[in-house]
């Protein structure tokens, strides 16, 4: 039994009430991280508002279709983005392919000028379309980029959670994260983004949970930016998994060319 639950540890996909069972290693806690925010179900669907509100309390919205599909096997994925409105956005196509193992290739289409753009790498930790997340938020980070240690385990919200402290190894916009980590669903409440003076500047945090076929999503979460006092409000609805997106939606013709199926 020991060498069962053991073998279980070591994997992806091991039961949630065995990872529970005893504390695990910094590294397998955020791999599971990983696993339900950003690798859930083979494909998936839904609508994104946003709501962007300065310090003032002046507010602009945006609202967008999200797709994502997973490689049959490996870490590797697709995105892509369709944005509705507001008028000055829509239309706008954010094309994402990400890798386990090498940078990002990123592609966003500009209607009002009819240009499709490469994203560099570098730029991955900028704004997403003027919001407090970034193109990384988005996507999610490589896993291999960063160092990390459990800080502690204390209780959040009335959850039991595993605090993880990220590092990034090499440069980053952030000088380290520190995670609040739902021990039963793996799912990320709170996260503390600190500066090289070791001041938080932003914080994310999830505002409600609802379980959609079985799987734990943050439908409604907000990132804050502490020094403009600007934040960011996402409200995921119309969620779906496996769906049947195919792997051919995930292409630059489709920038300019929206596929109005999966869209709507």
């Amino acid at each position: 039994m020991i060498k069962i639950v053991a073998l279980l540890l070591a994997g992806w996909l091991a039961p949630v009430s065995l990872l529970h069972a005893e504390a695990l290693p910094a590294e397998e806690i955020m791999k599971r991280y990983a696993q339900v925010f950003f690798y859930a179900g083979q494909d998936f669907q839904a609508r994104v508002s946003m709501r962007l509100v300065d310090k003032a309390g002046r507010e602009r919205r945006r609202s967008l279709a999200m797709l994502r599909i997973n490689a049959k096997t490996g870490l590797n994925q697709k995105y892509y983005m369709y944005f509705h409105g507001p008028a000055d956005v829509r239309g706008t196509a954010f094309l994402v392919w990400k890798y386990a193992d090498k940078d990002d290739d990123r592609w966003l289409y500009i209607p009002a000028i009819k240009l499709t753009t490469r994203i560099a790498a570098k730029d991955n930790q900028s704004s997403f379309v003027g919001s407090d997340f970034t193109y990384e938020d988005v996507s999610g980070r490589d896993l291999g980029a960063d160092s990390y240690k459990v800080l502690k385990e204390e209780s959040l919200g009335g959850k039991d959670c595993y605090v993880v402290e990220s590092v990034p190894k090499g440069a980053s916009a952030f000088a380290r994260k520190v995670s609040w980590i739902d021990k039963s669903s793996f799912l990320p409440l709170k996260e503390e983004y600190y500066d090289v003076q070791n001041e938080i500047y932003k914080v994310f945090t999830a505002g409600e949970v609802k379980e959609i076929k079985g799987r734990p999503i943050i439908v409604q979460r907000t990132m804050k930016n502490l020094k403009t006092e600007h934040y960011t409000e996402t409200t995921f609805e119309n969620v779906n998994y496996d769906v049947g997106l195919e792997d051919g939606l995930f292409s630059e013709r489709y920038l300019q060319r929206p596929p109005e199926k999966w869209i709507k």
